[in-house]
């Protein structure tokens, strides 16, 4: 998209609110987009931060803490309006209340929808969950889950280990039923899989793994062998699928998502794509998939207000949020030529890294928490890891010696926050790990990032010693 494409005064409409369209309009503004914004958001709450859900149900954050920055000034924002169609040749999208909003850009940012597996008794004639069956996609899910009985979470992914989790420190009995060989089986390799079902078992969590759910009927589940679990609630955390109806009734490229290409353009160019919604059409390393919804939202602001991509990308981790565990996965395994593995059963640590040109390019690791952030460094960034693998693992290699901690770093996974993000919040006058929390967010997810804090702290005081001295 050249600058003679962009007109910086054109009508952008955005349809969807959560956290990737919030992040657009913030940086829209931001590069001082002159034009008409519209953003159509179906929750009657402003944007929130949907990664947190789990803990607004232990209780960590009041539901208000979830909530993002108003949206900037002259925003036309517009709650508990859903899109409902795109006359694409008119240049016009209809919403629920009757209204029509033209547009010059179009942005879907439509997210996902629980994906809900393929079992007769979920599916009833009015098209409802029965009565205790849940879902946790949205901050009205959260308070369902409040009370003592016990609870059933059918899945095995983030979301189903966050929330078993998180309802554990609420009191609860809860099992976790998965088809699978352990949870976290489409992340995990099986020595991994094996520890994290052990550290769960030890929480007093009921594994039920390599089973599925057949009935569901007076506060009791019954799965594919016979048995029954006590389950005053089901919780379904079974993935989710993209919201692409929008897309698709107007014709638009659509299978499993909104093809976008390196532009995050979908098959109309007046038309883009970005976060859960959205999926690459072109080669792996894309724009349009291969990076997080935020930095798509960054790109698009570049692309929308005339600039180029940005020079650099971060690459997207996987991080449990949960403060029980230390658990990271780092890109995949395809193509090392080194692979590194430590195994401590007895004290549940374990990293394999997987190396490529003696740079990590995939990586596991679970109870290893200042390895995880020394990793995780050297995978952002691309760089050569230390010859003493070993000390690296146990987190006795020396990190960045002599030079400043680097700012293009994701600090915190939960809420997105770099070190560029904390060192522009300490000139602000946040001095204190608490301040930072307070100015960024940074923290108030799972918590694992709090030494970073304190550690960004001291790197902070040391450079203004530095231009003091």
């Amino acid at each position: 998209m050249s600058d003679a494409d962009v007109d910086t005064a054109e009508r952008i409409v955005v349809a969807g609110y959560g956290p990737a369209a919030h992040r657009l309009v913030e940086r829209l503004a931001h590069r001082g987009h002159g034009g008409a914004v519209t953003v159509l958001g179906a929750e009657p709450e402003p944007a929130y931060q949907r990664p947190l859900l789990t803990s607004v149900v232990d209780g960590t954050l009041p539901s208000g803490a979830l909530r993002l920055p108003a949206a900037p000034e002259g925003v036309r924002l517009l709650l508990g309006v859903t899109a409902t169609a795109v006359d694409r040749e008119r240049r016009l999208v209809h919403s629920d209340d009757g209204r029509s909003h033209p547009y010059d850009r179009l942005v879907l940012a439509t997210g996902a929808a629980p994906r809900l597996p393929d079992l007769p008794w979920l599916h009833g004639s009015d098209g409802q969950l029965p009565a205790g069956v849940r879902v946790l996609r949205t901050l009205d899910d959260t308070a369902a889950l409040a009370g003592a009985a016990p609870v059933t979470v059918v899945g095995g992914g983030p979301l189903a280990v966050e929330a078993v989790l998180a309802l554990r420190r609420l009191g609860r009995d809860v099992t976790l039923v998965h088809r699978g060989p352990y949870p976290l089986d489409r992340h995990l390799d099986p020595r991994a899989g094996e520890l994290l079902s052990a550290r769960l078992r030890a929480l007093d969590v009921d594994l039920c793994l390599g089973r599925t759910a057949r009935a569901y009927a007076d506060g009791k589940l019954r799965l594919d062998d016979g048995r029954c679990v006590a389950a005053h609630d089901v919780l379904l955390c079974t993935g989710a699928a993209p919201r692409d109806g929008l897309a698709r009734s107007a014709g638009l490229a659509v299978d499993g998502g909104v093809f976008v290409d390196d532009e995050l353009r979908t098959d109309d160019p007046r038309v883009h794509a970005i976060g859960d919604c959205a999926r690459p059409a072109g080669p792996a390393g894309s724009y349009g998939g291969h990076t997080t919804a935020w930095e798509q939202a960054e790109t698009l602001a570049l692309l929308l207000t005339g600039d180029d991509f940005p020079p650099a990308r971060s690459r997207p981790v996987l991080r449990l949020r949960a403060r029980e565990l230390d658990l990271v996965r780092l890109g995949a395994p395809d193509g090392a030529d080194e692979t590194v593995v430590l195994a401590d059963a007895a004290r549940g640590r374990y990293a394999r890294l997987s190396l490529r040109d003696n740079r990590v390019c995939g990586a596991v690791l679970l109870g290893l928490d200042r390895a995880i952030a020394a990793v995780a460094r050297l995978y952002q960034r691309g760089e050569p890891v230390p010859a003493d693998r070993l000390a690296l693992l146990l987190g006795a290699a020396p990190e960045y010696a002599g030079e400043e901690l680097p700012g293009d770093v994701v600090v915190c996974h939960c809420s997105n926050v770099t070190g560029t993000d904390l060192e522009a919040a300490w000139q602000a006058g946040a001095r204190t790990p608490a301040a930072l929390t307070a100015a960024t967010r940074a923290s108030t997810g799972c918590g694992s990032c709090g030494d970073e804090l304190r550690r960004w702290c001291t790197e902070f005081v040391r450079r203004e010693e530095a231009v003091s001295a």
